[in-house]
């Protein structure tokens, strides 16, 4: 089988730990049965030898199969990674989607997306990448009593993702330690006014409102601080056709949405500011995980 999961933007702005969207740019895991266990690593994170000794995959795989089957079997896997590492483009929870849906699909259980979001939940308690990882499109989701209760929508083909990926990675449990433990009321309510104006816009496709919906007070400030040059970066992108431009995830790559007539346009002015980044334009996906 091939399982395919598309990388992820998360929070978007104001949407803490809650929205989030796939973008058409996956990795693939190639799952076949063999006589004994193996693993090949291309692409990202193949220069690592603890991806192929060590391997979260396996161990969510090779759980998740034994608790379908109530039993052992050996496989090949080949790993084909597009999505950067430690960039906050979900690589994390592609790893873990993919894990949990190729376990299902080896165990002839097929993929049923809603049991693969929770059992996700085991390895990765905030869902604003799981969720569009698993159903693909814009994704508002919350976690209640172990449950992850989502509303997914497809986003129009007239818009892009510009991403700008620098050539420094951001930790994310370091990131969320530059967090305040405490916000005000006035900060709070900021938030909130946003992201649910930001749901309102990507459901009825008002693209217009993104702008001033994805503004945020509670995270993306203080992370950005960890690497400076991300405030140039918002600032380009909002002065040259981006719709939205914001932190991806903890970082540090910067997600950028465009109407699909000024993306080109956006990507060049970004390589030529920043020649050492890699800066792409991808479609965004509306599909999720598929393992076929």
């Amino acid at each position: 089988m091939v399982v395919e999961v598309p990388a992820t933007s998360a929070n978007l702005g104001a949407g803490f730990d809650c929205l989030g969207l796939a973008i058409d740019f996956k990795n693939q895991t190639e799952v076949k049965k063999s006589r004994f266990a193996s693993v090949s690593v291309k692409g990202e994170g193949a220069e690592f030898l603890k991806t192929k000794s060590n391997n979260i995959f396996l161990d969510i795989f090779n759980d998740k199969f034994k608790a379908l089957t109530d039993e052992k079997q050996d496989f090949r896997f080949v790993f084909n990674n597009h999505i950067p590492i430690s960039r906050g483009l979900g690589s994390s929870s592609a790893v873990i989607i993919a894990a949990i849906a190729a376990a299902y699909k080896a165990a002839g259980k097929g993929i049923n997306k809603e049991k693969i979001l929770n059992d996700a939940l085991v390895y990765e308690s905030h869902p604003d990448n799981i969720a569009p990882a698993v159903h693909g499109g814009f994704c508002t989701a919350v976690v209640e009593n172990k449950k992850v209760r989502v509303i997914k929508t497809d986003i129009s083909d007239d818009v892009k993702a510009v991403v700008v990926i620098p050539d420094k990675p951001m930790s994310t449990k370091k990131a969320r330690t530059t967090l305040p433990t405490q916000v005000s009321h006035k900060d709070a309510s900021f938030n909130i006014g946003r992201s649910s104006l930001f749901t309102a816009a990507m459901i009825s496709k008002n693209y217009e409102l993104l702008r001033v919906s994805s503004q945020d007070k509670l995270h993306q400030s203080n992370r950005m601080k960890n690497l400076s040059v991300l405030f140039e970066v918002q600032e380009l992108g909002l002065k040259n056709g981006a719709l939205m431009s914001t932190l991806s995830g903890s970082g540090s790559t910067f997600f950028n949405m465009t109407y699909k007539d000024d993306a080109l346009v956006l990507r060049d002015k970004y390589r030529k500011k920043y020649p050492n980044f890699r800066v792409e334009v991808f479609d965004f996906d509306n599909d999720g995980v598929v393992a076929k």
